[in-house]
């Protein structure tokens, strides 16, 4: 048996509860080992690099708020903790610097809230999540809130979801938009709908067994079953006794539920799904997710007549207390005080009227947290980092802004949006795994010594056919990050590029990738060893390689002015390749083709 199961053996996660007072008045020093584990049900999180002070985790269902919400959370931030609130990409909030004097009356100004933080941390049902715009999205099929709220009542102080074999992460969501990342999740319900000729049965598909971190990264299954609304919080229950009773629980790195699909298959799981609701339920129904992503960032109509709602990026996540009540306040004047989170860490205030919205824009707290950020700031996402996280190994947050800075600045105008996620471990919290970009944070040797570093991955996407992002480029000094980005390839200590571009016939080609100028060819002893491997090639004599990390790509048919030049769009998740015509895995000294795929499904044309 392992430590935490030891613990969770010993006394439930919730019975600390009744010792807060007695630690409040001790100090944080006559904590226990194990009660320092267990504090983290009620989300209070005892950090290495600030010693004697807490992180607190508050839970918000389907990341929905409002202003009242927001002046407690930013109250205890600046009144208790360090000032600075952080938006996670599971729509929840931490404050940080608390010391466990003040917990009583923080748990106390939370619950006059209507806030708590029970159960966002150990082995629970953590904050159940949903489209932030549910509810206003005229795209969206379904409403998930009252499936999230029901889940939430369901588990919340509930001892039958206290001892899980790990933590279970769950999304509903009936927006077609890919906002939520539901292929990471342990349990998702997706739209669909069963087309029965004169009409259409809409409901949900169930994808179970996600996960980023512990083991690696593992897309959520299809479990092939539809359910309604009305049967939706059942079978979500159904799952969570079947991953308390059955789930494995020896190793810690192999305890989530993603471990027990493996082992049961989706059919037997599908099976005992069944026999615990006590009935046959139908097969999955047509995926009605979209293939592109939306992060709700911006200015768009509800499909309540009249009412808009406008999302504001929150730079990294980061939020002082001060700018948190100016939110509070313009979401009470300029619409009905309602505010909500969103997994791209933003702001969305809804329901502002159609003759206040060009006031509202023009407000500086909105100008400060953009409805219309940069592509690269719009897209940028990044965990808490070293600063306070025991398991981070780099700082993040300001090393992402710093890097989206200077590439801005060097790039200029023209830039498509793009996603870059930080990560500063292998848990994953930023999600780069699923970024256009992604940076895992490490520690690495150069030059003799030890650095901090990322490793650095390209092409994941979400939706209805999600793929896992590619590592490309290994322990590259943090430092280096914004120099390694002027190519399309890997670079190192300043040099060009290394892999060359593909051509056409012996005209130049200008490649399209964050603003890069142009690409000429190289020969086949520049190219990047490491680079060619994760693509799945040889070093090649004749074939140029070109790996696609852009969302467009133009052939200069005017001459080098690039007047007249024809643009088409490609999927950035898709590793393209030229083919020769007698290509299967290397060339060999084979003729350089005369097309090249634009994509996967071209690959016939060669």
């Amino acid at each position: 048996m392992n430590k935490i199961e030891a613990i969770k053996n010993e006394h439930d996660g919730l019975a600390v509860g009744e010792r807060i007072a007695h630690f409040a008045k001790a100090g944080w020093e006559s904590i226990s080992e194990a009660d320092v584990q267990r504090l983290k049900w009620y989300g209070l999180f005892l950090r290495n690099p600030t010693p004697g002070h807490f992180m607190l985790r508050v839970r918000l269902p389907g990341g929905q708020g409002n202003g009242a919400q927001l002046r407690a959370l930013a109250e205890i931030a600046s009144t208790y903790g360090n000032g600075l609130v952080d938006v996670t990409t599971r729509q929840q909030v931490q404050v940080r610097h608390l010391t466990i004097e003040h917990v009583p009356v923080v748990f106390a100004k939370l619950a006059e809230a209507g806030l708590t933080s029970l159960q966002t941390g150990m082995d629970s049902v953590r904050n159940v999540m949903t489209c932030p715009v549910a509810g206003l999205n005229p795209n969206e099929l379904l409403d998930g809130t009252d499936i999230v709220r029901a889940i939430n009542r369901e588990v919340l102080s509930n001892p039958a979801y206290t001892n899980l074999p790990r933590k279970c992460n769950i999304a509903v969501t009936g927006c077609p938009d890919n906002c939520l990342h539901t292929e990471t999740q342990d349990i998702a319900l997706v739209p669909a709908y069963h087309d029965l000729g004169h009409d259409k049965c809409y409901g949900y598909n169930v994808l179970v067994g996600g996960k980023l971190g512990s083991g690696g990264y593992r897309i959520a299954s299809p479990l092939d079953m539809f359910v309604n609304p009305a049967e939706a919080f059942e079978v979500c229950r159904a799952l969570l006794h079947i991953y308390r009773d059955h789930g494995p629980r020896e190793n810690r790195t192999q305890a989530r539920l993603a471990f027990l699909v493996e082992a049961w298959g989706d059919a037997r799981l599908r099976h005992e799904v069944e026999i615990r609701v006590g009935r046959n339920l139908p097969t999955a129904g047509i995926d009605a997710r979209g293939a592109a992503e939306r992060d709700h960032i911006g200015i768009f109509r509800q499909k309540q007549r009249g009412l808009n709602y406008i999302g504001l990026k929150i730079l990294v996540g980061r939020v002082k207390a001060n700018d948190l009540l100016g939110i509070a306040a313009l979401a009470e004047r300029y619409g009905t005080g309602e505010v909500r989170l969103s997994p791209g860490q933003a702001f969305v205030i809804p329901h502002v009227s159609d003759r206040l919205v060009g006031e509202l824009a023009e407000e500086p707290l909105v100008k400060q947290f953009a409805y219309n950020p940069s592509p690269l700031y719009k897209g940028l996402v990044s965990c808490v980092g070293s600063d306070y996280c025991d398991l981070a190994v780099i700082e993040t947050k300001s090393r992402a802004v710093e890097t989206a800075r200077a590439l801005e600045r060097r790039l200029g105008e023209g830039l498509k949006p793009i996603t870059v996620h930080w990560s500063g471990c292998p848990a994953g919290c930023g999600n780069h795994l699923v970024a256009d970009v992604g940076l895992l944070g490490k520690k690495a040797k150069v030059g003799g010594k030890v650095v901090d570093a990322v490793d650095v991955f390209v092409g994941g996407r979400s939706g209805p056919d999600p793929k896992a992002a590619i590592k490309i480029m290994e322990d590259v000094p943090a430092t280096g990050c914004r120099s390694c980005w002027r190519c399309s390839c890997p670079t190192t200590r300043g040099k060009k590029c290394t892999v060359c571009a593909a051509r056409r016939r012996p005209r130049r080609v200008r490649l399209r990738l964050l603003g890069v100028r142009q690409l000429r060819r190289r020969p086949a002893s520049r190219r990047n060893p490491l680079l060619c491997k994760r693509i799945g090639l040889r070093r090649c004599r004749s074939c140029d390689i070109l790996l696609l990390l852009t969302k467009e790509v133009a052939w200069p048919r005017g001459g080098r002015s690039g007047k007249n030049r024809s643009s088409f769009s490609i999927d950035i998740s898709n590793r393209c390749v030229p083919r020769c015509r007698r290509f299967n895995r290397s060339c060999h000294g084979a003729r350089r083709p005369r097309r090249w795929m634009a994509s996967m499904t071209e690959r016939k044309r060669c």
